[in-house]
Order: C-alpha cells, then sequence, then structure tokens
C-alpha cells in the first residue's frame, strides 16, 4: 500500500495549553486506579535503543518514541499520571512535546491509552489506532466485546483519532511506519512496524500490542470461537514478521526489563537486538491460550 504522507493531513484544532496556564488539578491528569498503575510507572531514564527509536516509557510500561527528522512520533501513553514523566523524559532527550506529530495506539486500556487526551492537547498531535479502537478512544472506555470490559475503568475520552486500517503505511519525515492488526486482547489492537537505521546496519523495528490471553470473571474463550482465531491468525502474524528488535507494552511480557538493565548497564552486543523476540512473543501468547481454554473446559477458570 502507498505511504500517506501527512505533511498534508494537519488538522484544525485549538493551540496546546501551556503548562504554565494549566489548572493544577488537571483533569486530564488526574490519576485512575492509582495503585494498580504504581506497579507499571516507576520511573525510568530514557535511553536510544537503536538509531531513531527511542524508550520514554517505565519499568513496567513501554512508551516509544521515533525521531522522524520530520516530527517525532509516540507510541502509547501510559496512565494519566504519567503524562508529566513522559514529558520530562523527551525534553531530558532533548525533545518537545510540541514536536510530536503523530501518536500510535496499541488498545484503548486506560493503562496504555489513559494518557493520550493529555499529550493530544500538549502536543496537537493526532492518535492513529484501528476503527474498533478508535471508538473506544473517542468514549474514552472499550466496548463490551472487550474480554476485560467488566474490570476497565474509564479514561479521559480522546477527540483528535484517525482511523488506520491492516498493512496501512504512515509517512512522517524519513519513516514509514506500518499498523498491524493484531486483535485478541482486544479486537482491535494494533501493533506497529518501522525501520531504523545507525549508518549502514538497518534494523526492522516492531512496537508488539498486548497478546495475552486475559480475561474477566465470566468471561469464557471457549463461548468466542471468534476471539480464539483471532489470537492464533495475530499469533501467526507475529511468527512471520520481520523482526530485529521488539517493545511489548508491557516489557515484562518479552524479557524488556532484563534487556532494559542490560543495556542501562553497557552490555554489548546491543541486548534489545533478538531476531527470534516476535517468534516468543507468539509462542509464549498460544502456550497462555491453551492454558486458559484447558482451564475453561475443566471449569477451573474464574
Amino acid at each position: 500500500m502507498k505511504p500517506i504522507h501527512l505533511a498534508a493531513l494537519a488538522l484544525l484544532a485549538a493551540a496546546p495549553v501551556p503548562q504554565q496556564q494549566q489548572q493544577q488539578d488537571d483533569p486530564l491528569t488526574r490519576p485512575i486506579a492509582p495503585e494498580a498503575a504504581a506497579k507499571w510507572i516507576g520511573p525510568q531514564a530514557p535511553i536510544r535503543v537503536f538509531g531513531n527509536s527511542y524508550l520514554v516509557g517505565f519499568q513496567g510500561m513501554n512508551v516509544a518514541l521515533i525521531d522522524t527528522g520530520g516530527g517525532l512520533i509516540l507510541i502509547d501513553s501510559a496512565v494519566p499520571q504519567s503524562v508529566r514523566a513522559i514529558e520530562a523524559n523527551l525534553k531530558k532527550l532533548g525533545y518537545r512535546i510540541e514536536d510530536v506529530k503523530l501518536i500510535l495506539s496499541t488498545e484503548p486500556h486506560f493503562d496504555h491509552a489513559g494518557g493520550l487526551a493529555a499529550l493530544v492537547r500538549d502536543s496537537d498531535a493526532t492518535v492513529l489506532a484501528s476503527d474498533w479502537a478508535a471508538a473506544s478512544l473517542k468514549r474514552g472506555m472499550s466496548s463490551a466485546d472487550d474480554p476485560q470490559a467488566a474490570w476497565l475503568v474509564p479514561f479521559p475520552a480522546v477527540s483528535r483519532v484517525r482511523v488506520v486500517r491492516d498493512g496501512e503505511a504512515i509517512r512522517l519525515g524519513n519513516v514509514t511506519v506500518t499498523a498491524r492488526a493484531t486483535p485478541g486482547h482486544t479486537p482491535g489492537s494494533m501493533s506497529w512496524t518501522w525501520r531504523s537505521c545507525e549508518g549502514r546496519a538497518c534494523r526492522a523495528m516492531v512496537f508488539a500490542a498486548s497478546l495475552n490471553p486475559v480475561a474477566a470473571n465470566g468471561y469464557r474463550f471457549t463461548r468466542h470461537p471468534e476471539v480464539v482465531a483471532s489470537f492464533r491468525a495475530s499469533q501467526a502474524k507475529f511468527r512471520a514478521l520481520p523482526c530485529d528488535i521488539m517493545f511489548s507494552a508491557h516489557p515484562d511480557n518479552s524479557g524488556g526489563v532484563e534487556k532494559y538493565a542490560r543495556f542501562a548497564r553497557g552490555t554489548r552486543p546491543n541486548p534489545y537486538v533478538d531476531p527470534g523476540a516476535c517468534r516468543a512473543y507468539a509462542a509464549r501468547s498460544a502456550t497462555a491460550l491453551a492454558k486458559r481454554l484447558a482451564e475453561e473446559k475443566a471449569g477451573k477458570a474464574k
């Protein structure tokens, strides 16, 4: 599919509100589920992982940054109360939140999308998401067909969202990011791929949406064969993806905690370079799904 050039896609909107003019009690950064969120948003120094690709998130929640040379791209936003830390991490790297032009969303759950509304306001960026996820982001809540619907809490609604399709290529600056539909964890989960280079060395980069078959109490995957089929299709997609460096939305789902620690110690070769990461991610999901289905059939699932 031909890349879409976003230089001509800017949307008319109000200018970002300077931080000093925002009220101290900011409804867009008001904490959500602080006890649950605390285990995800432990502070972590931002790092340049490879080429133009960075991590600017947290110990238990990845947020990625791509410098396209024509503006910045963020992937995911964590929770509302983490927005100021993300913006501070950008500043530590020499960037400004106002330089962010696109924010790519993996799923409309509060832990990944809760900070989107504040980041959009502060940057004037546009969020890209699947059609299902876009509708949920605009509501500030996932829909009833989400396996985790009964567990979820609302988050600030996102007004500036653009729908992208599976396989759609988005061009900004000198980078093309491709949307990869990977449903299962939610019906509209979207992963993202691009290439980063250092000199002549280039790597296939993947930011993976969650692929964990978890569900609220009472939900049964065995009653939803279409969801099981979507998990298996997404697992097959991950097995086939070019994948040199993979970030998962939750780093502990892909060995990201250990990779960050080794990278921070200066370990070489680069511990993030792992051509088997996507296949391992798919295998872990397949094993978890098989276990869950077996538990349901045995009457052991909650």
